[in-house]
């Protein structure tokens, strides 16, 4: 190639730089902010799988907390097809038959823990299907799930073959299918998902009940000082932010914890409307009380909201004992059996006064 070309080639390059150095300045700026903005990103949703991974929950129970109950063992299957492990508790004959009654245990529990909160119900003369979770208790776990304390489709598909099993052993026995929900903390999300699509849940009483989704959002908030070293970054963030954030880190999920982690605040939305009492501990440091009330707000009536004052998460039993089995009682006689009398005990319990034990 000619000498006298290069001159040309490096004079024509200069020139067209010169003429479009805006628009090529445009393009670098937009390109180096989309590729902080994707480091950025990149390292908060790592932060929050690894909180999502590793966030320990509070023991809820002890061995001196309860005194065990045995019933009648039965094996059954989750919605997936995972083997599972579940007892039956018959509730006082000498009384009438007011129906049973599914318990859904907290994380790192199991099955025998509902003598701490239905041994109530049973005297009442209602019967509880209690079960273990998938990788709690005598249940067996899928070979790629680590049981962990925020409610996934492994739960639901857990709460939704309890829910089928009972409905067939009930109508073996010629019996109305309709049954009550007890559930705690991550049971009780689990439930509430798994009543969207079965009506024959007729209510549920959600002890310590929170949505994934809103709690992950908090708890990035709550901790955004470890996402960026500069304070007006992590306290300006706009709430479409945490939203997004909170959406991206729901991508990346499955391919981590080898399930889906749904919602309970968009389940109560489309659920057909069904009875709810939330209860909540008013000093919860693990899932706190806004979060129940938010849940609140969305679920339609009839509904009721009890604050347990001085309780700690899944504790509202311990530290109120017979306002909780009187209200719980109540609550099942009057939607599940159909006793208008109980409303006295769960009339009081509104919004404005709810934290008055």
């Amino acid at each position: 190639m000619d000498a006298t070309v290069y001159p040309f080639l490096a004079d024509s390059l200069w020139q067209h730089l010169n003429w479009n150095w805006a628009l090529l300045s445009m393009v670098g700026t937009l390109l180096t902010v989309i590729g902080l903005s994707v480091a950025i990103l990149a390292r908060y949703v790592r932060i929050m799988l690894n909180i999502l991974a590793d966030t320990p929950p509070p023991l809820s129970m002890g061995p001196l907390d309860f005194q065990r109950m045995e019933g009648e063992h039965v094996q059954f299957r989750a919605a997936d097809g995972v083997s599972l492990h579940g007892m039956f508790l018959y509730g006082d004959r000498s009384r009438a038959r007011k129906g049973m009654i599914i318990f859904c245990h907290e994380f790192a529990s199991d099955m025998y823990s509902s003598a701490r909160y239905c041994r109530p119900l049973l005297e009442a003369g209602f019967d509880v299907f209690t079960f273990d979770f998938r990788g709690h208790g005598r249940s067996s776990n899928s070979p790629d799930y680590t049981a962990r304390q925020w409610p996934s489709d492994k739960e639901v598909a857990d709460c939704i073959g309890a829910f089928a099993y009972v409905q067939s052993v009930l109508a073996g026995e010629g019996l109305p299918e309709n049954f009550g929900v007890f559930g705690i903390s991550r049971g009780a999300g689990a439930a509430l998902m798994a009543m969207a699509g079965d009506e024959a849940a007729k209510c549920i009483v959600a002890d310590g009940a929170f949505s994934t989704d809103v709690t992950l959002e908090s708890l990035m908030k709550k901790w955004a000082y470890i996402f960026a070293r500069v304070k007006f970054l992590y306290e300006n963030h706009p709430p479409a932010f945490w939203r997004f954030l909170r959406w991206v880190l729901f991508l990346f999920a499955p391919r981590r914890f080898h399930c889906r982690f749904p919602s309970v605040r968009k389940a109560l939305v489309r659920m057909t409307p069904r009875p709810v009492f939330f209860i909540h501990g008013e000093r919860d440091s693990y899932i706190r009380s806004e979060q129940t009330r938010f849940l609140y707000a969305l679920a339609p009536q009839p509904k009721f909201l009890w604050i347990v004052p001085s309780a700690k998460h899944n504790q509202s039993v311990v530290i109120a004992p017979d306002a909780y089995r009187v209200r719980t009682v109540a609550f099942f006689e009057r939607f599940l059996t159909g006793i208008e009398g109980s409303m006295e005990h769960l009339e009081a319990l509104t919004p404005s006064i709810a934290e008055v034990a």
